[in-house]
C-alpha cells in the first residue's frame, strides 16, 4: 500500500476534522508521491482554530473532505488525539514542515512557487531560500492581496501568473481559512502542482516574524507568544474563539464513551 493510502486509512477525525496520521518524514513522503504522480493535490495543516472553523463553516468543511493530507499543526491537537484513543505520532506543524519541504523539493528539482505573506515578503523568502538550499529553483514568488469573499474571476490573474511557471509545489502562506479555500478553488486549475497550505511559513523564512521559542513550541504554548505579539489582532482569536476547542472535545470523548 503506497503511503498515500495508509494516510486515508489511518485518517482520524477530530471535531469532525480530517486529520492524517503521518509523522514529519511520512508527509514529506506523501507529497513526494502526489508530485511525482502528477496528480496534484491540497495540503493543509490544522491547528485548533481550525478545528473550531471547521464546526461552522461549510466552504472550509467542503475543503478539508477534499484535501489530499491533513497534518496535525499543533500540541493540543496532538493532545487531543490522544485523549480520544486515537493518537496522532508528532506534531507537523507548518512551520517545521517548510524547510525540509524545500529541501527535498531542491534534491528532486521541484519547480516551487510562493505566494503570499505580506508585501514584498514572498519575494524576500525567495532569496533567503535561495541563499541557504543550493539548487532550489523557486520559479515565482507574490504577495497578492487576495479576498475570498469576491468573486473567483477577480483572483484569476493571480491563478494564471502561477500557472504560466508550471510549478510542482505551491507553498500558500495566506492564513486559515483562506489559504485552504484559495487552495481547494485553485487547485483543479493549477493540477499538477501541489499546492500546501503553510500559514506564517514565508514570514518566518523571509525574517519578518520570529517564530516562537522551541520548547514554548513543545509545550504548546506557541499561541501564547503570539498573542504577546501581536494582542491587538490575535485576542479574540485566542481568548474569544479558540476556547470552543475544549467543548468540541469534550463533546467528542463524551459520543466516544457513549459508543
Amino acid at each position: 500500500m503506497s503511503e498515500k493510502a495508509r494516510a486515508i486509512s489511518l485518517r482520524v477525525r477530530i471535531g469532525g476534522l480530517p486529520i492524517d496520521r503521518l509523522t514529519l518524514e511520512g508527509a514529506i513522503a506523501a507529497i513526494d508521491e502526489l508530485v511525482s504522480s502528477g496528480r496534484g493535490g491540497a495540503v493543509f495543516t490544522p491547528n485548533v482554530d481550525h478545528v473550531v472553523e471547521y464546526q461552522d463553516n461549510p466552504r472550509l468543511r467542503e475543503a478539508y473532505e477534499a484535501a489530499s493530507l491533513s497534518l496535525v499543526d499543533g500540541i493540543p491537537v496532538l493532545w487531543a488525539s490522544h485523549l480520544l484513543g486515537e493518537p496522532l505520532p508528532e506534531k507537523v506543524s507548518g512551520s517545521d514542515l517548510v524547510t525540509p519541504l524545500l529541501r527535498h523539493a531542491a534534491k528532486q528539482n521541484w519547480r516551487v512557487f510562493l505566494l503570499g505573506g505580506g508585501e514584498g515578503v514572498a519575494q524576500m523568502a525567495k532569496q533567503s531560500l535561495e541563499d541557504s538550499i543550493p539548487g532550489i529553483d523557486v520559479v515565482g514568488a507574490l504577495s497578492p492581496r487576495i479576498d475570498m469573499r469576491e468573486k473567483s474571476e477577480v483572483r484569476a490573474p493571480i491563478v494564471e501568473a502561477v500557472g504560466r511557471a508550471a510549478p510542482h509545489l505551491v507553498i500558500v502562506a495566506l492564513g486559515a481559512p483562506k489559504q485552504e479555500l484559495f487552495i481547494h478553488e485553485t487547485r483543479e486549475a493549477l493540477r499538477p502542482a501541489v499546492l500546501v497550505g503553510l500559514g506564517a511559513s514565508l514570514d518566518f523564512i523571509a525574517g519578518t516574524v520570529p517564530r516562537a521559542p522551541a520548547w514554548m513550541s513543545r509545550s504548546g504554548l506557541e499561541w501564547l507568544f503570539r498573542l504577546a505579539r501581536e494582542p491587538r489582532r490575535l485576542w479574540r482569536r485566542y481568548l474569544v474563539r479558540d476556547p470552543r476547542f475544549l467543548l468540541i472535545l469534550a463533546r467528542s470523548l463524551g459520543q466516544r464513551e457513549r459508543e
